[in-house]
Order: structure tokens, then sequence, then C-alpha cells
């Protein structure tokens, strides 16, 4: 008798619990090496007189056109976002297309073109490609998958597991605009402020921040699993207690409304233009000031501190309430929105 565990399933491209065990119980057991045991957002190479940083990625997002962006620009700013959160400025990108028979080609004309303006707004070109072609039925339109290079900066040391007791805790705008634009054009949501998706490459908001990486930590983009895994995965990394202001987490009015009228958090939804920043006091002031003069960062916020292990040494991240109870955050467990990115 087949069991649902001897099943690939929809939960698995979550990014959360699912997605965490495929990875640690298959991939790695087959893919051993130290830097996919680091799980961070892109691996850091030793190259002849400098240091590299290397990054894959795949789009599945259905649909192709949302409001804020399309799989193009998506493939690119989910490729250099990685990238700049590892603290590396971004070199060069691949693009391999896997396009259905039957796909509009002047569709594949927005999405290139699309594409194509995510590269220069990010200032990286796309130096290699490929292209396949499946038949009717089996491909969805279009998938993308991707590849890229960075070059780290000088001075630049960021991992998950190196926050520390006292770091405050910044998100560069509001969270879960992506997950919700998504989710507004799949349920037909017509809200009076319609919700456009953060797509956006950060090189030009987070590249001034790492040129000074004194007291700098930890980066992450909360893609898929949103704001709240990434918050677990440092937690976990670093063995520490997160304590988030649960009132000074940023989320527009539009995507509120649309989360309340489907019943879904939006600290578990996908941002694909926001970067949460781990570093001590005064790189955090720095940092702040730096994102507040950015358009992508007028709204960064400090939502919270890192203090050490909770009793017991357990890492975990609590939210602080509007009446000043505290409740556990978690990590996503399956994917209450599939093929968001």
């Amino acid at each position: 008798m087949t069991r649902p565990e001897d099943r690939v399933l929809i939960g698995h491209g979550s990014g959360g619990l699912m997605t965490r065990r495929l990875v640690r119980e298959l991939f790695r057991r087959h893919l051993a090496g130290s830097e996919l045991a680091r799980e961070e957002d892109a691996a850091r190479l030793a190259a002849p007189g400098s240091e590299l940083a290397f990054t894959t990625d795949a789009f599945v997002v259905e649909p192709l056109f949302f409001a804020g962006g399309d799989i193009g620009k998506l493939a690119v700013c989910g490729t250099v976002n990685d990238l700049c959160v590892a603290g590396a400025r971004p070199l060069a990108l691949s693009a391999a297309f896997i396009l259905e028979e039957g796909l509009a080609i002047e569709s594949l004309e927005r999405i290139a073109s699309s594409l194509a303006a995510a590269a220069a707004e990010a200032q990286v070109e796309v130096v290699a490609g490929d292209t396949k072609v499946v038949p009717r039925g089996k491909g969805d339109g279009c998938f993308i998958t991707t590849a890229g290079v960075g070059a780290v900066l000088p001075g630049v040391e960021l991992g998950a597991d190196r926050a520390r007791p006292g770091d405050r805790v910044i998100v560069s705008g509001c969270v879960g605009e992506h997950g919700a634009a998504i989710l507004a054009v799949r349920a037909g949501i017509e809200l009076r402020t319609p919700i456009l998706s953060d797509c956006a490459p950060l090189t030009g908001l987070l590249l001034p921040i790492l040129a000074e990486p004194r007291g700098l930590d930890a980066m992450r983009d909360p893609t898929r699993g949103g704001l709240a895994t990434v918050l677990c995965e440092l937690a976990e990394a670093s063995g520490v207690e997160l304590v988030v202001e649960e009132s000074a987490i940023p989320v527009s009015p539009a995507a509120r409304a649309a989360c309340e009228l489907l019943g879904l958090d939006p600290l578990f939804l996908a941002c694909e233009g926001r970067a949460v920043i781990v570093a001590a006091p005064e790189a955090a002031e720095r940092a702040l000031a730096r994102l507040r003069g950015h358009p992508l960062g007028r709204g960064a916020v400090v939502i919270g501190e890192v203090r050490p292990p909770a009793t017991g040494g357990r890492a975990r991240v609590v939210a602080r309430t509007a009446l000043g109870s505290h409740r556990p955050i978690t990590m996503l467990a399956s994917d209450p929105l599939p093929r968001i990115c």
C-alpha cells in the first residue's frame, strides 16, 4: 500500500518544514558538502584573488503575469536577491526556459522583455541560457531556471548562525505582498486598493549597506515560507531567541484584508523584494538610515531583537502582542499558497 510520505507533495515546495525535511533527509544524503550543509541562500566559493557567491533557483509561478510583475522579472529578482543577502555584488546570470507547446509567442516576448528590464535594473547581465519545449499539457506555459554568480564584498561575513544577543532585527518594508498579489489573482479578489507584488531587485538597496559590513551579522530575503520561516531559521541556526513586536511588523492594509478574507497569516506569505537584516545596534542604525533613503526601503523598521536562548536552551521565535502576551511563531508546515515563485 502506498503511503502519502512515499510521494512528493505540494508542501515539499513550500520552503517550510516539509522542504527542510526533503533537503536534509534525502538530498543531503546523496549530495553531501560543506556549502550545502550551511543552508544559506548562496554558496561561497574560493577563487584566485577573490571569493564568489553562487546560487541557483527555479520559477514555476502561476499565473505567469500578476500585478507588479511576471515570471521573467521574478526569475531575475529571486536570483540577484539571493546573491545580495549572501553579501555579494551580482556579476552574471544564466536563464533556462522550459516552454510548453502552444504558449503564445507574444507572452514569451513579454516575459523576455521583462526579464531583460529587471536585469538592467539590477545591473547584471544574462550571459548564458537554454531553451527546451515540452508537449502541450506538460509544462503549464513557461518555467524558468536561473543561476547567478557574484563577488563577495570585502569584509562581509554573513550567516544564519551569526545572530548574537543584543542584535536588532530589521525588515525593509511591508511583508507578504508578493504572496497576497498572487492570492488575489487566483481568488478573484478585488479590493479598493489593488495589491501589487513587491517583486524587485535589491542590489541598489543592499549594496551600500554591505559596503560598511561592521556589525552586520545576517541577511535573508523572506521568499517561500515568508518572514516567519526566515525568523525560525535564524533562531535555530544561531541557537537564540528572537523576540519580535507583532505591532511593529509592517503589513499593508490591502495585503492584510486579502489575508483576512481567506484566513491566511501574512507572516507566512512570500516576499520577493524585501530583506531581513540582523545587526548589532550601531550597524542597525546605519542600515536603517540607508534603507529609508532608498525607494524600496522607505518602510524599513526594527521589528525585534535577539536574546539569549530561552529556558532549557531552546531556540525559538516569539511575538509580543498588543496586549503584552507572547505567542510562538513557528515555521511553515505545508504550503497554503503553492507555486508563488
